[in-house]
């Protein structure tokens, strides 16, 4: 391999792709698979947000490709790449993805949010297919993308999210973090996945948990407050204030089920309860609100705060992203695997523009690398510290 390949990142790339399996006959094969994913990934960070871009811009920058791969018959066309990311096994691009995250970034994370997402656009009602729903897990300290997978059709988050729970866990992704998952996964099943991937849980109870919600609420109210670790936080922005106000107790005993055998728990390895108080003044109204959080590690009030609160960052630091800067939801992709397959690639592209140590926006990035080919050379391979 070239010198162009002495940087990790780019290397463990194209060595991610190369193992994938390619579906098409050997000898009839003009265009590889990892060249054809290194050329949708770069046009991808590049701003090109369809395969008719992608294109236009490998066949502007053939040469830049061509530092890492032979290209012998030069850029495909838009038709031949749509049938080939139609035809790409989406779980083993997941999984391709998974691994390449893992590698890159070795150090487990702190916080890790997990929350699903539906790419508007592409539904196809001429073949009764819905809309892609993809549950994704970001870190949310790192602003990283970890993994992900698709909802199938009939199926629901309920039973995708331990499908990417096993993924990530047998990466090593999850140890000793902190898993935040919003009321949908507020189930025994799940939170003992979490446990065995070696992390711990925060999850949200809800409207859809109206007894464990309950006897919640109960207990913090009779609850003397010198007997609650506290934690309080006031936001102002705009004419609005917010004073969210944390509150954590480790008296969980009583919450035992009894289902199959005398003191089992309704979760496991349940350690702390937690309560967000939190009041909003604007425009000289007020309102307020109560949450309620179940975790499995015995969590301070401020750590409760920064988890609960980081959750939060997987809608503006990754689902925002993807909507505004890189146009998921205008994409119209409906056949084969291509939405799947194409939604990785944007987190592949997300994570590559997202770790660039330069004060751009994330738009001024993508601009940049779309025009400026060194640039877009440091975002594969940045310089070692």
């Amino acid at each position: 391999m070239d010198a162009a390949l002495e940087k990790p990142r780019l290397a463990i790339l194209l060595k991610h792709f190369g193992r994938l399996a390619d579906p098409r006959q050997q000898w009839r094969v003009a265009y590889p698979m990892p060249e054809v994913l290194l050329l949708a990934v770069c046009g991808t960070i590049s701003s090109c947000d369809d395969y008719e871009e992608i294109v236009e811009w490998g066949e502007t920058h053939l040469a830049f490709l061509r530092r890492f791969r032979p290209y012998h018959h030069g850029i495909p066309c838009p038709d031949w790449l749509r049938t080939l990311m139609n035809r790409i096994d989406p779980a083993l691009f997941q999984a391709c993805f998974t691994a390449w995250v893992r590698e890159c970034w070795p150090d487990c994370p702190d916080l890790v949010a997990l929350d699903g997402k539906t790419s508007r656009r592409s539904h196809d009602r001429g073949r009764g297919r819905a809309a892609l729903h993809l549950v994704s897990a970001f870190a949310t300290n790192e602003r990283l993308v970890l993994g992900q997978e698709a909802v199938g059709e009939g199926s629901c988050e309920q039973e995708t999210i331990p499908v990417l729970l096993e993924r990530l866990a047998e990466t090593g992704s999850l140890a000793g973090a902190v898993v935040t998952i919003d009321a949908i996964a507020c189930n025994a099943k799940i939170a003992n996945d979490i446990t065995e991937a070696g992390a711990d849980y925060v999850l949200a109870v809800k409207d859809n948990q109206p007894s464990l919600k309950a006897e919640i609420d109960s207990f913090f109210d009779t609850t003397p407050p010198e007997a609650l670790d506290t934690s309080i936080d006031v936001d102002k922005d705009h004419g609005r204030i917010e004073t969210r106000t944390v509150s954590v107790t480790h008296q969980v005993d009583w919450l035992a089920s009894n289902r199959r055998h005398p003191g089992e728990w309704r979760f496991p390895r349940l350690a702390a309860l937690i309560r967000v108080e939190a009041i909003v003044e604007k425009a000289g109204k007020i309102t307020s609100e109560r949450r309620f959080y179940i975790a499995s590690a015995p969590l301070s009030a401020a750590r409760a705060a920064q988890a609960i609160r980081g959750h939060w960052r997987i809608e503006n630091a990754l689902h925002w992203v993807l909507d505004v800067q890189f146009k998921e939801d205008l994409s119209r992709l409906r056949r084969g695997h291509g939405p799947r397959n194409m939604a990785v690639l944007r987190h592949f592209a997300i994570n590559i523009v997202r770790s660039a140590k330069d004060k751009r926006s994330l738009k001024t990035r993508r601009k940049r690398a779309g025009f400026d080919t060194a640039y877009l050379q440091c975002l594969l391979n940045p310089l070692r510290n």
